[in-house]
């Protein structure tokens, strides 16, 4: 049965606990857990280990950003919030940032947020297919970005990169820095008495993880983004407005066309 598992469809193969209630029906008296025990090692004895390719980002060229949820209770109001990560690549530095929702303004302020406590800007930074980025998929791997996202990155001059769907291993460094910053900033839930009040807490949470050592790196977080800090672009004499903007056609009075005062 182990052996006719690599000819049968993957979701119709049999299980540890399927081949233990056919050997009972056979007369095997034995206990699951012996038989759980032979399944793992004869899958680990004939199957070839999955590979992996630990990828090396150069300083400064690569971040990755991306949306994730948390609850927390402000103002003695137990809430979901969106929370906001960019993740350096190189240095594994982290900005994390709370907010009511992912509209496009948060997404816009939670990047000039993190491009000032990273102290310059990615050359590239990755995302998923954020609708507050992408206006319409395109065929194949191609993408129509959202014309305010496009004036955006092209004040801070940055290059996007966008996944594949289902793809998650092309930025897997920050969906894995979404469930740390989860699990590790926001346990126990804070209550606090406003957003400004949580982000103070995540922005404290972000720094104090500066001094955290990561496998495969001969220095903290904190000394390998400074070697980064300098490679990246400069930040821009002023700060990008972060506001959601209309255009309306005024009447004689003053007044915005079709619109009547009571």
């Amino acid at each position: 049965m182990l052996a006719e598992n690599d000819r049968l469809p993957r979701k119709q193969q049999y299980t540890a606990h399927k081949i233990f209630e056919i050997l009972q029906i056979e007369g095997y008296q034995g206990s699951e857990s012996r038989v759980r025990l032979h399944f793992t090692q004869w899958n680990k004895n004939h199957r070839a280990p999955a590979l992996f390719l630990p990828l090396e980002f150069e300083p400064g060229k690569d971040a990755q950003a991306d949306w994730g949820e948390a609850i927390a209770i402000i103002a003695g109001v137990r809430q979901t919030m969106q929370i906001f990560v960019m993740w350096l690549s190189h240095s594994r530095r982290r900005f994390v940032m709370a907010f009511p929702s992912q509209k496009q303004e948060s997404f816009f302020y939670g990047h000039v947020c993190a491009f000032e406590q990273f102290g310059g800007v990615p050359w590239r930074i990755s995302y998923d297919n954020l609708s507050t980025a992408v206006g319409l998929m395109a065929e194949g791997k191609g993408r129509r970005e959202n014309q305010t996202f496009v004036s955006f990155r092209s004040y801070y001059l940055f290059e996007s990169h966008f996944c594949q769907p289902a793809a998650g291993w092309e930025k897997g460094g920050v969906e894995a820095s979404v469930e740390f910053s989860r699990r590790n900033f926001m346990v126990p839930i804070p209550d606090v008495a406003s957003f400004e009040d949580l982000n103070l807490h995540l922005l404290k949470a972000c720094l104090k993880d500066d001094q955290r050592w990561v496998s495969r790196q001969g220095e903290t977080i904190g000394q390998m983004w400074e070697h980064e800090r300098p490679h990246q672009r400069s930040l821009p004499p002023f700060a990008y407005d972060c506001c959601a903007t209309a255009c309306a056609r005024l009447n004689g009075y003053s007044m915005r066309h079709g619109l009547h005062s009571g």
